[in-house]
């Protein structure tokens, strides 16, 4: 595989939903690398949020455009002709789906669809990599983890979004992406569970937790017993730039779809990361809230990822022990005031998390 930067450098890189928790992570990340980034989305998500604490507004050209907006999106496409896509934009959210699933379905699954249908008017290669779920997943809780064949679906308007979406860009990819000629190759990517500074959205556990305990206040936690494949937010991002790197080199993986998660070993249960939390951060109070629980949520969800390592040679870098650690510490950082250096930090962390990548022999960081 070739070097990241090698690859990324002096292109142009289009990043919808650049303003939310891994988008503008991503953003920074393809910043660092030498990229021209082109962001849209429809808002900062939060207040505060990674976006705006780092100021990435200074560093990219910022489009704020719904994603449901076909014409503006297809207008944005056609003028930068970007070399790479990376798809976030969504509703990510599993409790406001089912206060509005309608805007869910028609953001998530409506607004793939525009990404790619105005990406079939670019005559010139671009790789296109679309961000889903591992909630695209029919889950069922058993105790294996998913692979990339297995039923998709979904019990909750969120889950459902995004089987759907999976849906849309099947269809895309065999209807109007499949000559041997087109210039457009596509893959799809499903995470897990991801952590990492910067993240406000509302009920998430380390958000809820680091906001609450920079108060000194007692978190509620409504599922404590709940186990995620928790990863840090630059550890599937490394997969899709992975994965964007071998669609631009190789059509043979044109069209598939990749799990990226942690080792099966390191799912954890909210009270596990709790716990490892409490590592780093000193006065941790919490309780028990689950018995208020109105809505369905899967309490276990676990993710293959062998394909991963067999096409993209991709695996994860961070033990659990430092994805927390290097998640608290980026808050400490945060709440101790210092915002003036939030972009620099952030930085710096994914500096250490690139070198900790090329010293454990991964082959995107690689020179």
């Amino acid at each position: 595989m070739s070097n990241l930067k090698n690859v990324f450098k002096d292109k142009v890189v289009l990043v919808t939903g650049h303003t939310g928790f891994k988008g503008s992570w991503l953003a920074l990340w393809l910043n660092r690398l030498g990229a021209h980034v082109v962001g849209l989305s429809l808002e900062v998500p939060t207040s505060p949020a990674n976006f705006s604490a780092c100021g990435l507004e200074k560093i990219l050209v910022d489009y704020r455009i719904d994603v449901r907006d076909r014409v503006r999106v297809s207008k944005v496409i056609s003028e930068h002709r970007p070399d790479f896509v990376f798809h976030l934009a969504a509703q990510p959210l599993v409790r406001r789906s089912y206060v509005d699933p309608l805007v869910t379905f028609e953001t998530n699954a409506m607004g793939s669809a525009n990404i790619l249908d105005a990406l079939r008017y670019i005559d010139k290669p671009v790789a296109a990599v679309m961000i889903t779920s591992d909630k695209a997943y029919d889950n069922v809780e058993w105790v294996w983890g998913y692979r990339e064949n297995d039923r998709l679906g979904g019990k909750d308007p969120y889950s459902a979004s995004k089987g759907m979406a999976e849906l849309a860009i099947r269809c895309y990819v065999a209807s109007f992406f499949s000559s041997p000629d087109c210039p457009v190759r596509v893959g799809v990517t499903r995470a897990g569970n991801v952590i990492g500074g910067g993240d406000w959205a509302e009920d998430r556990i380390v958000p809820d937790c680091m906001q609450a305990w920079s108060r000194g206040e007692t978190v509620g936690i409504r599922s404590p017993e709940a186990t995620r494949p928790w990863q840090h937010v630059l550890e599937p991002l490394g997969g899709y730039l992975s994965l964007a790197a071998v669609l631009h080199d190789n059509s043979k993986f044109h069209g598939n779809a990749y799990n990226f998660g942690p080792p099966a070993h390191q799912n954890h249960s909210v009270c596990e990361l709790i716990e490892a939390m409490k590592q780093h951060w000193e006065n941790v109070r919490w309780q028990d809230t689950s018995e208020s629980k109105q809505f369905h949520e899967a309490s276990l969800l676990k993710l293959n990822c062998d394909k991963a390592l067999f096409d993209l040679n991709w695996q994860p870098t961070l033990q659990f022990e430092e994805t927390v650690r290097m998640t608290v510490e980026w808050y400490k950082h945060y709440y101790d005031g210092d915002l003036q250096s939030m972009h620099d930090f952030t930085l710096a962390q994914i500096d250490v998390y690139m070198e900790l990548a090329k010293t454990r022999g991964r082959a995107w960081a690689q020179v």
